[in-house]
C-alpha cells in the first residue's frame, strides 16, 4: 500500500517546525543544499512531492512554521517521516522551513501525462468481493477524517464502532464523496492525490495526483466519472470514476483566457453536470457529464440546430459552459431543486444568486456577514423553504427565503462557526462557535421557532466543530478536533452524550446514506 507512504512524508513538510527566529532566516544556497540531502528522495527534487508531499506554500498553508519545524526536528510519530535533530542544527532547520514556505520561481505544471504515470491501482475491479465482507449497514457507514495523524476511520454507524482505519495522503480534505450506490468512498488530498476505497471489501482501489494543489472533487450522479479542481496548477481535472484515468484537463481561465484557480466543483445531480466556481475570474461554469452532451457555444450565436451552426462551439465531451457573473464566488450551494447557485466570495458581505437555466444573477442575498454557503442547509419553516447558513466572522446564523430571497431571520449565537447541520427526521439544526472565542460549544436551533433551545460543551475549553447525523437522524456525531480529541456521539433527541470515540483531530465526517440521497441536512 504505496498510497499511503505519502501520509507519513506528507507529515514531514508539515512538520518543519519554525523558532521564532527562524522567521528572520532567509533559505539562501545552504538550505537549497540541505533539501537535496535530506528531503528531495521523498518531496521531489523539485519540491512538488513524491512519497511524500508536495513542499510549497500552497500545500502547506495549513502548517504553521513552528509545526513545520518540530516536525523536521522531530519527526512524525507513526509516520515515515525520520527525525533530523541528530543532523540538522537549528539554524539549519530553520533556513529548511524558510526554503519550504518561499514560492517557486516559476508556476509549476502537472500534465496528463504526469497524471498517468502516478495512477495507481492497488486492487484490480476483477478482484472486488460481490458483496460486504462485514455485517454492518453499508449505507449506514461513516468516513471520518483524522487529520491529526492522516488516518481515515470507517465507522459502523449502528454499533458506533470503528470498522477500518487507513493511513490518507496528506492534508486530506474533510469532504468525502461517494459512488451512486455508496459503495465506493473518493477522498481528495491539498496535495492533489485523488485516492478510491472499497466499503465493501474495506480495501484500497486506485489513486491518483491530479494536480499539486488539490480545492476538492465531485462525484457524477451517473457514477461514471469525478471532477477535481484545482488551485495548482489551475485546472478542472475528469477522471474516469473505475480506475481514475483522466479522461480530460481543462484549464483553469476565463474566456479571455486570463489564469484562475478553481475554488470550488459540485455535482448537480438533475442537471447531469458539474458546477464550477472560479477562485480568480467572474465566471462559474457548467461542465456536462452526458454521455452524449449538446455542443456548448463558446459566444454568442444565432442558431445551433445541425446543419446551421454559427459561431464556435464545444462539442465536448464534457463541454464548458460559461456563466459570466457581478463578482467571483468562492462557494456556493444549491437550492433544493438545483435551478440556483447561491454564492459568495469570502471577502464578500453579500451573496448572490444565479440562476443556472438563464445562466446569470437573479438576485442578491444582503447577509451582512462572510458566509459558509457550502456549509448551508434547508429546511420547511412556517409554510416556506428557508436557506440556513453560518457567517464565518459574525455570532450568527442568517436564514433566508428561497422564494422571494429575503432575509427570515438573524440567528445571534455564541460565536462564528463554521457548520451547520441538521437531518430530516430532526427538528433540530446543530452548529458549532469554533471561529470564535467559545470554540468549545454546539448550539442547537430548532428549525420551528429558529431559537437556540441548547448548547453543549462535549469538551469544555477543546475545539469542537462538525457535526453529522446518522442515516436515521437519532444520533448526532461531533467532532473534538484536539490531537487527542474524540468522536462524540449524542442522542439527538435528548442532547445526551451516547458514546465517546477517541480519535486524532477529527474533522469532517460523512454518512453514506445521508450524501448519496442528498439529505437536506448535509452538504452534497
Amino acid at each position: 500500500m504505496r498510497r499511503l507512504l505519502s501520509s507519513a512524508l506528507l507529515t514531514v513538510a508539515a512538520a518543519l517546525s519554525f523558532t521564532a527566529e527562524a522567521a528572520e532566516v532567509a533559505p539562501g544556497a545552504a538550505a537549497g543544499g540541505f533539501y537535496q540531502q535530506h528531503c528531495a528522495s521523498c518531496h521531489g527534487a523539485d519540491r512538488l512531492g513524491g512519497t511524500g508531499p508536495a513542499l510549497i506554500p500552497e500545500s502547506l498553508q495549513r502548517l504553521r512554521r513552528e509545526e513545520a519545524a518540530r516536525t523536521i526536528t522531530h519527526g512524525r510519530a507513526a509516520t515515515q517521516m525520520p527525525a533530523f535533530a541528530d543532523l540538522l542544527s537549528p539554524a539549519e532547520t530553520a533556513a529548511l522551513v524558510a526554503l519550504i514556505y518561499q514560492p517557486l520561481a516559476e508556476p509549476p505544471t502537472w500534465s496528463v501525462e504526469q497524471m498517468r504515470a502516478s495512477r495507481i491501482i492497488h486492487t484490480p475491479a476483477a478482484e472486488l468481493p460481490a458483496a460486504p465482507v462485514h455485517d454492518a449497514d453499508p449505507l449506514n457507514l461513516f468516513t471520518v477524517v483524522e487529520a491529526g495523524d492522516q488516518h481515515v476511520t470507517i465507522l459502523d454507524g449502528d454499533r458506533l464502532q470503528p470498522l477500518w482505519r487507513f493511513p490518507s495522503r496528506f492534508a486530506l480534505h474533510g469532504g468525502a464523496k461517494y459512488s451512486p450506490d455508496g459503495r465506493f468512498v473518493y477522498l481528495g488530498s491539498r496535495d492533489g492525490w485523488v485516492s478510491k476505497y472499497d466499503l465493501y471489501g474495506l480495501t484500497p482501489v486506485a489513486e491518483i495526483r491530479a494536480g499539486i494543489n488539490l480545492r476538492n472533487i465531485a462525484v457524477a450522479a451517473d457514477g461514471r466519472t469525478v471532477a477535481v479542481g484545482n488551485y495548482l496548477p489551475p485546472s478542472l481535472v475528469i477522471l474516469d470514476a473505475g480506475d481514475l484515468t483522466p479522461l480530460k484537463l481543462v484549464e483553469g481561465a476565463d474566456k479571455l483566457g486570463t489564469p484562475s484557480r478553481i475554488s470550488a466543483v459540485y455535482t448537480a445531480r438533475p442537471r447531469h453536470g458539474f458546477i464550477v466556481a472560479l477562485k480568480d475570474a467572474a465566471e462559474m461554469w457548467e461542465v456536462s457529464y452526458r454521455a452524449d452532451p449538446e455542443p456548448v457555444a463558446r459566444g454568442l450565436v444565432h442558431n445551433y440546430e445541425p446543419g446551421m451552426l454559427e459561431g464556435m462551439f464545444d462539442t465536448g465531451p464534457f463541454p464548458v459552459r460559461r456563466i459570466a457573473l457581478d463578482d467571483v464566488l468562492d462557494d456556493f450551494f444549491f437550492d433544493p431543486d438545483y435551478r440556483n447557485a447561491i454564492g459568495a466570495a469570502r471577502n464578500a458581505r453579500a451573496g448572490q444568486v444565479i440562476n443556472l437555466n438563464v445562466g446569470r444573477k437573479v438576485a442578491d442575498l444582503a447577509l451582512n456577514g462572510m458566509p459558509h454557503l457550502a456549509s448551508g442547509i434547508t429546511f420547511a419553516y412556517e409554510g416556506r423553504t428557508v436557506l440556513a447558513t453560518p457567517l464565518l466572522n459574525e455570532p450568527a446564523i442568517a436564514v433566508f427565503d428561497i422564494q422571494t430571497w429575503q432575509p427570515v431571520r438573524r440567528i445571534t449565537t455564541a460565536g462564528p462557526g463554521f457548520f451547520l447541520r441538521s437531518h430530516e427526521n430532526t427538528p433540530y439544526a446543530w452548529t458549532d462557535t469554533s471561529l470564535g472565542s467559545e470554540r468549545d460549544q454546539i448550539q442547537i436551533i430548532d428549525k420551528r421557532t429558529l431559537e437556540i433551545v441548547r448548547t453543549l460543551r462535549p469538551a469544555p475549553g477543546r475545539l469542537t466543530s462538525h457535526v453529522e447525523f446518522s442515516r436515521d437522524g437519532r444520533h448526532a456525531l461531533v467532532s473534538v478536533s484536539e490531537m487527542d480529541g474524540a468522536l462524540v456521539v449524542y442522542d439527538a433527541e435528548r442532547f445526551v452524550e451516547v458514546k465517546r470515540l477517541p480519535m486524532h483531530k477529527p474533522s469532517g465526517k460523512y454518512n453514506v446514506f445521508n450524501k448519496i440521497n442528498l439529505s437536506a441536512g448535509t452538504s452534497h
